[in-house]
């Protein structure tokens, strides 16, 4: 059987566009080396916030069929790699995901196959990395037997409002042709195809959008610091701002930033620069080094409140409220719940924690029970910290029963809550 297109990297970015090639009435293909989640698929079962186990099992009705095997991937027309690229030690990505995929599609390629890059790296991955691999492999070209493109991902869990159908998909190729066959490729189930010069524009596009919101959370979170000190209600501030309608984005402070982006993408350009040009990218490493530190303050905080009232924060019980990196989702990564434990417990807090959508949190090294009578331990707790403001919680009720509630999201409107 053939296929238009195989998807490998069944995670959070590949099943949604695989869904939505689905429902295009594109075949699909879905390629991981993870056998336990190609099984669960198979059975209906899905592991991202954004799919229900009913999507999965209309995406099988439609002919999906999740595979770890590799061979099965000369059988498709398209290949696009969705596969994480995490942040090494050298604060580079880490490609061995991104190697891994190109080797298997690169024993596999046929000529005329379209090949496709989303997982979000370095300028010059795709052209630098990706194409010579599979030319080894393939004994193939770039550009002249079959086509090479990078597209960023732009998946945003939880919102409810764009996905990958409607959202505009950024393609850049090694060739015009090569950009041709992905604009092509990527219209025929996405509303708008956006294209750029080539790959390395496609993909310091994504960069450049992660930058922008990650420099602006810094520039929010640095005032969050002084505002506080001057006695100056940050919230009040950003919110008369706001009516300005032109020339000003709201952003917001918090406990740090998490998810598979913001704390993540711009270190992969600020690593580019460095490592190619030699100097620092100074805005993006000055705002890593505000954001990575917020779970410090917010612990320095909370330990301030204890103290105001004459209470130590050493055998003080901390409840988390919310410890995921975004609202209303159980996506866990990078969130800044994980630093904050940490640096509770080191202060000598007994750290405990409340998540509707997190049964068990591991954060290695520190204790942290997890409570199920939300209001009998907002109550009990010496100290309750709103991490993430999930719509299950009412935070104005809770910051009335609680004995000192602080607030990291700004949406309190009583008295009784310290907001950051």
């Amino acid at each position: 059987m053939s296929y238009d297109v195989v998807i490998l990297g069944l995670g959070y970015v590949g099943l949604p566009l695989a869904q939505q090639a689905i429902r295009a009435g594109l075949s699909v293909l879905g390629f991981d080396v993870d056998e336990a989640v190609v099984k669960a698929l198979g059975n209906g079962w899905s592991h991202v916030d954004d799919l229900s186990d009913a999507d999965i099992a209309e995406m099988l009705a439609g002919g999906f069929r999740p595979t770890s095997d590799e061979t099965e991937i000369a059988h498709a027309r398209t290949a696009v790699i969705c596969v994480p690229t995490p942040l090494s030690e050298g604060d580079g990505p880490d490609l061995r995901a991104v190697t891994g995929a190109t080797g298997s599609i690169g024993r596999n390629l046929r000529p005329g196959m379209l090949v496709v890059l989303e997982s979000t790296t370095y300028p010059g991955t795709t052209d630098d990395v990706v194409r010579p691999l599979l030319e080894q492999l393939s004994g193939l070209t770039a550009g002249i037997d079959f086509h090479l493109a990078f597209s960023p991902e732009r998946i945003d869990p939880g919102n409810a409002s764009y996905g990958a159908h409607n959202t505009p998909k950024v393609v850049g190729g090694y060739t015009a042709a090569c950009t041709d066959a992905a604009a092509g490729f990527y219209g025929r189930f996405i509303e708008q195809v956006v294209r750029t010069h080539g790959t390395r524009e496609a993909e310091t596009a994504k960069l450049l959008e992660n930058t922008y919101r990650h420099v602006n959370i810094a520039l929010v979170n640095e005032m969050a610091r002084f505002c506080h000190e001057l006695d100056i209600d940050l919230w009040d501030v950003i919110n008369a701002a706001s009516t300005k309608p032109f020339g000003f984005q709201a952003f917001y402070p918090g406990p740090g930033v998490g998810g598979h982006c913001i704390p993540i993408d711009p270190n992969y350009l600020s690593h580019n620069v460095r490592s190619k040009l030699g100097y620092p990218f100074r805005f993006v490493e000055l705002a890593q080094e505000i954001n990575a530190t917020m779970p410090a303050y917010v612990a320095r905080r909370a330990q301030n409140l204890l103290n105001a009232d004459g209470e130590a924060v050493r055998g003080a019980t901390v409840l988390l409220l919310g410890i995921t990196y975004k609202a209303n989702i159980a996506d866990q990564r990078e969130s800044p719940a994980t630093p904050l434990a940490r640096q509770l417990a080191a202060l000598g807090a007994t750290v405990a924690y409340h998540d509707p959508h997190v049964r068990t949190w591991d954060v290695a090294g520190v204790p942290v029970s997890r409570v199920d009578d939300l209001e009998s331990a907002v109550a009990s707790a010496d100290l309750v910290i709103l991490v993430q403001n999930h719509r299950e919680y009412d935070a104005d009720h809770l910051a009335r029963i609680a004995k000192r509630f602080f607030d990291t999201r700004g949406v309190t409107t009583i008295r009784e809550a310290h907001r950051l």
